[in-house]
Order: C-alpha cells, then structure tokens, then sequence
C-alpha cells in the first residue's frame, strides 16, 4: 500500500501535553496510556493489515479501538449505533471485512470471521512490538438511507484536513459531543480531541440530557458540539445552567438564526460557530459571525482547500477532505471534476447564501415546491418557540398541505386559552413571513420532537 500520512492517532497521543482522558457515563479512559498500553488484549499483531469491523456497543471503547487500529489495520469499518442487523451480512461482503472488534457479545450470533477480539474499558501495559505501517482505510455509513446502508471511503488525512495544528493552548480543553463518534460528526469531534490533546466527554445513548449535562459540568467542558436539533433539546433543560463552555459548535442541519441568537443569550462569553460538513463531501466551512447562512464571497474562491459551485440549486464541493470512493462499487461519489452534489439546496438573498433544506425533502404543494426547513426557520423565531418540526399531510385537493408539531419554550405551556391564543399568534407570524401556501394549515403543540441517532430531527411523511 501507499506510505503512511503521519502522524497516526498514536503518534498523536504519544505527544499529548499532559494525561487525557475520555469520558462516558459508566467510565473512563485514560487514552494518553495507550502509547504503552492496549485495551485489546496484546492482539495487534492478529488485526495487521485486516479489514476491521468495529462493532462496539461503548464509545469509550469504540473510541480506543480506533486509535489503537490507525495504522495497523488495513481498513476500519465503523459500526453505527442504528445499524440494522439484516445488512449486516451485506456490509461484511462489500467491504471484504475478516475481522471483528466488540466489547463483550457479538453484534450477530451467527457472525463468523477468522479474527474476533474483544476491545476492554482498562488498558493493560504491554510488550507487544506494533506492527509495520500501513495506510488505513476509514469507512463510514451514511445515514438516512433505507435498505443496505452506503458507505464511503475516507483516510486520516483527508477526515483531519480542516483541522488546524495543535496549539499550547489546546491541552487544557476539554471537548464534549452530544454526538455519536460512529458518525461522521461525531468522529470530528473525536478527531478533533485526539489531535488537539485534549479530553473527550461522550455522550450515552438514552441518557437524558440533564443527566448529560451533568456529566458536562463535571468535567468542566470547554468545548460543546452539537446538531441544532440537540442544542434545542439542551436549551430545555435547567441543567443547561451548569456549564459555561468558551467554544459552541452546531452542525449536521440548518442552523438557523433562531438557534444562534438563544445560543449567544445562554453563553454570552463563549464564541459560536456553526460548521457545514457531510459524511461524502467531508467539512466545507466554518461560519463564524453569528449569523445564519454562509457570505456569498465563499465562493469564487479556493478557502482552507475548499471549492464550492451551486449547480441546479444544489451545494457542491471538491476538497482534500471529499471521500475518495463508495465502498462495493457502483454509483459515482464525485462528479468528472471531483465535485460532491450534496444534495442540500441554497439560495441567496442579498449577500447571503442560506441553505432552504434536503432536494429529497420537498414537499409538493399542489404543485408548488416547499422545504419544510424554510417554514421551521420562522417558526423557530417565534419568542415563544423552542423548536418545531414541519411535515407533509395528504389533501384530497393539493396533494399535500403543511402541518407543523411546535414545542413551546417551558414557560409558555400554559393554560388552553393560552395555548390558542399562542397558536393565532404563531400562525399571524407565518402569514406576515411566508407566502400563503408555506403557512402551516394546522399547528399542534408537542412536548417533544423525537431526534434519530443522527442527533438530526426525525422527519416522517404525513
């Protein structure tokens, strides 16, 4: 194979300012031990030049895994939380996969590979020489696919480009992720931590968020990242009061100006950006002004290695950071020049660009095209609106009409008069803002939103 890009995620540790360690709710990790230690039981020398599956059900070990295996794997084939069984099967073939880590039972009972190795919480010093070098393969799953998950190729450069070298600063944060580090954003964060030499608190699925933020302000994060669907969710919680982070960092949807502005209102010091990134087109920019959309003068220009271009309403990208193939063949990642379609579709207005939602998500409005985020957004700005999902119903004459589910902010649940009079309110905001076919024929007042895996909101048609 191709020589390695130094340094690996080992090498990054072995240089780490100080002892960092990774957090989750039952544990932790000392991961700085590792430069003389392993969590997988001295076996590196039976995962060389393997195709890995890490199909662990802990971050924290999923997490050690990966830093153990740069370099020495082959490929890293990583598991999401949310993967269905089913496909599994079809994952191990496509990615040529003879080899499995887990952390205590199988992610199949019928799983047979030659080399299966369980990763441990501890990490045990050891003797063991590491093995010769190699270039890894690091393969996602994307989301939102249903059927046999796709999953793209990517390598440690490519996942890093966007991040800037470590400075003396950068051992003394602490970075946090409501993220899952088995996806793409989440392994950003990941990265970003390992890189930096500095601590990672990882999130638990099914933790409720004041329990999170607990765990939060107990190991006084520094650095919070999150998708604007779980900042809201945060926003909700009295616990929100117990951290103080100086860096906050959204990205995976639309960040809209709604969930900026309660942003700066919670943590008035720290700075706030918002991050455009896909699992195939890897980061495209950081937005730093706080302000929602991107400024028009991104393009033309060639920034931090990144080009973009707008065909039929579409974001494109081409970087060092875009994945270099499908895993398994068949459809083409990127276009004869290198450009990744995303599939997020922007428009401008004066000299903005803001992103109107997903090409798949349209809905159809007797004839009339809407993306439902575009109607969220203005919802969301209403003073008393946490967060708010917009969805498609079926109309025997339209097609479809627009409904939204609204989660009021804590303090404006009130009586049922009060909820009407909320409701009018809301819907004389979306007349004075959209045109007519956008307003929402119905609102109904939800105590929560369901979000997936992903840290994205749960969309379902109607």
């Amino acid at each position: 194979m191709a020589g390695v890009e130094a340094p690996s995620l080992r090498d990054s540790i072995a240089n780490a300012p100080a002892p960092r360690f990774f957090w989750d709710r039952a544990a932790a990790a000392r991961f700085t031990d590792l430069d003389c230690g392993t969590s997988l039981g001295g076996r590196l020398a039976d995962l060389a030049g393997r195709s890995v599956l890490v199909a662990t059900a802990s971050q924290l070990t999923t997490a050690l895994a990966l830093i153990e295996l740069d370099a020495v794997a082959r490929r890293l084939v990583i598991l999401p939380p949310d993967a269905e069984a089913e496909h599994l099967g079809a994952v191990i073939a496509a990615a040529g996969i003879d080899a499995v880590i887990d952390d205590g039972a199988p992610p199949n009972a019928a799983l047979e590979l030659p080399v299966r190795i369980t990763c441990a919480y501890s990490i045990a010093p050891t003797a063991e020489s590491l093995p010769a070098r190699v270039r890894t393969e690091w393969v996602l799953m994307t989301s939102g696919m249903t059927g046999a998950p796709k999953m793209v190729m990517h390598d440690l450069a490519g996942l890093t480009v966007a991040m800037q070298a470590r400075s003396p600063a950068d051992g003394a944060a602490v970075w946090g992720t409501f993220y899952d580090i088995r996806r793409y954003g989440g392994l950003q964060i990941f990265l970003r931590a390992v890189r930096g030499g500095a601590s990672l608190v990882l999130s638990n699925a099914g933790e409720p968020v004041a329990d999170h933020l607990a765990r939060l302000a107990e190991h006084g994060v520094t650095h919070l990242s999150g998708t604007p669907s779980q900042w809201r969710r945060a926003l909700m919680s009295p616990a929100i009061q117990n951290i103080a982070p100086r860096y906050v960092r959204l990205s995976g949807e639309i960040a809209d100006q709604a969930i900026l502005d309660s942003l700066r209102a919670a943590f008035p010091q720290a700075a706030i950006g918002h991050a455009y990134a896909s699992t195939e087109a890897g980061v495209g920019f950081d937005v730093n002004d706080g302000l929602a959309g991107f400024p028009a003068g991104y393009f033309g220009a060639i920034r931090n290695g990144v080009e973009m271009k707008i065909l039929d309403g579409s974001l494109r990208l081409r970087s060092r950071g875009v994945a270099s193939s499908y895993v398994g063949g068949g459809q083409a990642l990127a276009d004869a020049d290198g450009f990744v379609d995303t599939g997020d579709m922007v428009e401008r207005r004066g000299d903005r660009y803001y992103f109107t939602g997903r090409r798949g998500g349209i809905i159809n409005i007797g004839g009339l095209k809407v993306h439902p985020e575009e109607i969220e957004a203005v919802i969301n700005r209403h003073p008393q609106v946490r967060m708010s999902l917009v969805r498609p119903k079926r109309n025997p004459i339209t097609g479809s009409i627009v409904v939204a589910d609204v989660v009021l902010k804590s303090e404006q649940q009130g009586t049922a008069a009060r909820q009407i009079e909320v409701r009018d309110d809301i819907l004389k905001f979306c007349r004075e803002a959209l045109p007519r076919h956008k307003v929402p024929a119905a609102i109904s007042f939800v105590p929560a939103l369901n979000v997936a895996a992903t840290g994205k909101l749960l969309r379902r048609q109607g």
